[in-house]
């Protein structure tokens, strides 16, 4: 399949509300697309990387950069013939995962487009449809926060997240669960604490929770292992799993019991689902994160959490849950029983609104 032409657009699209975590609040979210032209077929692929470096130390101005400067050479005028051709052309750019998973995503939407198959079927995933759940920013008070998880839940939503910070940690999640003593419930810290707090943390091990996310810096695999060792509750991994590599180590060092699996964040839907290979026969749980995407990125996360290790509620909420106009025609609605239907289309399984594209654009950047 060979590589005619790239284009890079950075868009931002106003959020339904505002959402915060423990490293910023976010209004409006920005990413950069990856549109790729070949043989007549077009594929739509999404960079999550945000304005700031809060999540991760790429940012749109960086993936720009990095796509336009360094990845996009590489493909231009070339046949990529599969995920792997396209990890072995990049393999010499250090780091910079939301870059490349955002151009293998475009590659993957043309192979399925080419091949007549949606990325369910090219993955090998087992659901038509994945169960889903909802990821909830910090609020201005934990009766707020009890208010908002309410609404979600009356909205159809059987798993709720809520993100903690210092000083906004287990009173807000215990509260939450005084207010729905069944509720499937976790907690997310993104880094937000050191091992000195674990003491502190320590009464969440007694509210019942699904996991407790990233409580510690993102390198700090060896300090995870202690911290897991302290809790009954199961740890999940995020930021701290860039590559099958760190998932290994982190789980061989016992350092979680469960991970969460961002294809952004480890450079593509191919390494995605071979960490997803080498948790299966382990048994250790996975479930598919969540950056804000767009309906593209919604797309290929619904594809990917088809696959049956998946076993855990996924962060990919409906399409309204955080836009009011999205960039595609299809709209992602979530079903009775908290799940959302796996796109049957070839290849990503959307079409993009380009006229909605126009309206987002800050810049656009083509490539021949």
């Amino acid at each position: 399949m060979k590589i005619e032409s790239i284009r890079l657009q950075h868009i931002k699209m106003p959020l339904v509300s505002p959402f915060e975590t423990s490293f910023g609040r976010e209004t409006d979210r920005e990413c950069v697309l990856v549109i790729i032209n070949s043989e007549g077929l077009i594929g739509y692929g999404e960079c999550v990387a945000s304005r700031d470096p809060g999540y991760n130390y790429e940012t749109t101005a960086t993936v720009l950069h990095i796509l336009k400067d360094f990845i996009v050479p590489l493909l231009l005028g070339k046949e990529v013939k599969d995920a792997a051709d396209f990890q072995t052309r990049v393999a010499g750019i250090r780091g910079h995962h939301l870059a490349k998973a955002g151009v293998e995503m475009a590659l993957w939407d043309l192979w399925g487009k080419r091949a007549g198959k949606s990325l369910r079927e090219m993955f090998g995933g087992t659901r038509a449809k994945v169960e889903v759940g909802v990821s909830v920013g910090i609020q201005e008070s934990s009766q707020s926060l009890v208010r908002s998880v309410q609404e979600y839940l009356d909205s159809g939503y059987r798993r709720v997240k809520i993100k903690i910070k210092p000083s906004r940690d287990v009173d807000d999640a215990s509260a939450v669960r005084k207010a729905f003593p069944d509720l499937r419930l976790q907690v997310d810290a993104n880094s937000a604490y050191t091992l000195d707090d674990l003491e502190m943390l320590k009464p969440l091990d007694e509210l019942n929770l699904l996991l407790i996310e990233q409580p510690l810096f993102e390198d700090d695999i060896w300090d995870h292992r202690k911290f897991q060792a302290a809790f009954k509750t199961a740890i999940c991994l995020d930021e701290s799993i860039v590559s099958l590599r760190h998932a290994r180590y982190a789980l061989e060092m016992q350092a979680c019991k469960i991970i969460n699996i961002k294809p952004s964040r480890v450079g593509g839907l191919s390494q995605a689902i071979a960490i997803h290979d080498f948790c299966q026969p382990l048994n250790v749980p996975v479930w598919c994160g969540g950056m804000l995407e767009t309906n593209i990125g919604r797309a290929s996360n619904l594809a990917l959490a088809s696959l049956p290790g998946f076993v855990l509620p996924g962060d990919i909420s409906a399409s309204n849950r955080y836009y009011q106009r999205d960039i595609t025609h299809e709209t992602f609605n979530l079903n009775d029983d908290s799940t959302i239907d796996v796109p049957a289309g070839h290849g990503l399984g959307v079409t993009v609104d380009e006229q909605a594209l126009d309206h987002y654009n800050v810049l656009r950047i083509v490539l021949k």
